[in-house]
């Protein structure tokens, strides 16, 4: 093993929320995020999953669940059959001894399963509850299907997406899932806080994939108003500053350059041999450079069109010019500043050897978070949660056999 794989996972680790539990009822990406991100930094994720297992197991590559593997590190699997009314008291009772309690079920479904939060804050007044929804607990959407594609949509971020003569472009990942789950993770710690601060009172957070992604855009909704335009797709360009765009170089590849201020504009026509365009009332001011990027373009493009993506970063940082390259993830791997800061980490994994994913985000000198262990099989830890939160034997074997939960725990 290397010295890089063996930092990049830290099995006795235990991390700052080491003792906070979190009940994780979720599918899919944005609770998957959320709770990820707790587990990472130590706290006891346990996955309460159906007989079918969550949603992310079935997002495979040649047959492996990458999706699964990354995003369920850090957690145990506990599989039960929530449609069973057998269930909601089980999950009450796991409830009561969790910290954190988070669900993505279309609102009023967890209601009729009789886990209302009225019912969870009843079995521990102390729970912080996290409701995850496409569009909010209330509101005339509220009951519609909100898969992150719809959001993306509605949110005005398509809008803004792509180019000005083609349609709207919606990402190419799971985008409002993503900033729903990384929004999620600190309003949990709030609220925790609020419970140690003023008398140990949960809440409920109501956490729509919608709000967190508009809330994004940044001023959109003011710069409207003020001027009575919609922004308009620009592809790579900025409507704040120029230039600012991707750039074919001769080998195929890309580079993004960004002149944002003033000495940057000026030193990088220096560096192409144009320091008269400084000069040019096209070119001699931001407001002049944006009504005439397409020119700029052209010649800053052909510029870059005669070297390949390493010669342009290479050329354009001795000059001090900002400039970086548009990698795929061919790339990315192996760039000398990645394996540096181990932003890939490598972990054990039984399909794959060593399984690459993304290291704990952010880093924290004095407390930082580790992958402790590897995602869990569908029902890994379901005898084990369960005996330790009262269930005897004979009630756990009967729980089994008729179906209530699985048990896949790995033989003694």
């Amino acid at each position: 093993m290397t010295d890089l794989e063996k930092r990049s996972y830290a099995p006795a680790a235990k991390g700052p929320l080491e003792g906070v539990r979190v009940l994780d009822l979720s599918r899919l990406f944005a609770g998957n995020v959320l709770t990820q991100i707790l587990g990472d930094y130590g706290a006891d994720v346990i996955k309460v999953e159906p007989p079918e297992g969550d949603t992310l197991r079935a997002w495979k590559t040649n047959g492996i669940d990458t999706h699964w593997k990354i995003y369920a590190r850090n957690k145990r699997s506990v599989c039960l059959n929530l449609r069973d009314p057998r269930a909601a008291p089980l999950v009450l009772k796991l409830a009561a001894t969790a910290a954190i309690f988070v669900e993505s079920f279309r609102p009023g479904v967890l209601e009729e399963m009789g886990l209302s939060p009225a019912a969870l804050l009843e079995a521990n007044p102390r729970l912080v509850i996290v409701r995850i929804s496409g569009w909010g607990q209330d509101g005339p959407y509220a009951r519609r299907p909100g898969f992150g594609t719809l959001i993306e949509g509605m949110s005005g971020f398509a809008s803004m997406n792509g180019f000005s003569d083609r349609e709207p472009v919606l990402p190419p990942m799971y985008l409002a899932d993503a900033v729903a789950g990384l929004y999620g993770a600190p309003a949990v710690m709030i609220a925790l806080r609020e419970v140690e601060l003023r008398g140990g009172v949960g809440q409920v957070i109501d956490l729509p994939l919608l709000d967190p992604l508009f809330a994004l855009l940044g001023p959109q909704v003011a710069n409207y108003r003020l001027s009575g335009e919609v922004k308009k797709r620009t592809g790579s360009r900025s409507t704040n500053s120029a230039p600012r765009n991707a750039y074919r170089c001769s080998d195929g590849r890309y580079v993004c350059l960004s002149a944002s201020i003033q000495k940057m504009a000026e030193r990088l026509f220096s560096a192409i041999g144009r320091p008269e365009l400084g000069d040019d009332p096209r070119f001699r001011t931001n407001a002049a450079r944006l009504e005439n990027a397409d020119v700029l373009d052209a010649v800053i493009g052909d510029f870059i069109a005669q070297r390949t993506q390493t010669e342009n970063v290479a050329f354009f940082e001795r000059a001090n010019v900002t400039i970086g390259p548009i990698y795929d993830a061919s790339q990315i791997v192996t760039d000398p500043h990645v394996i540096a800061r181990e932003l890939v980490a490598d972990y054990p994994d039984e399909d794959m050897g060593y399984l690459p994913m993304h290291h704990v985000v952010p880093r924290l000198d004095m407390t930082p978070g580790s992958i402790r262990t590897a995602a869990p099989m569908l029902g890994a830890h379901t005898s084990e949660v369960l005996r330790a939160s009262g269930i005897d034997a004979a009630t756990f074997a009967e729980f089994v056999s008729t179906g209530l939960a699985i048990d896949a725990a790995p033989a003694a």
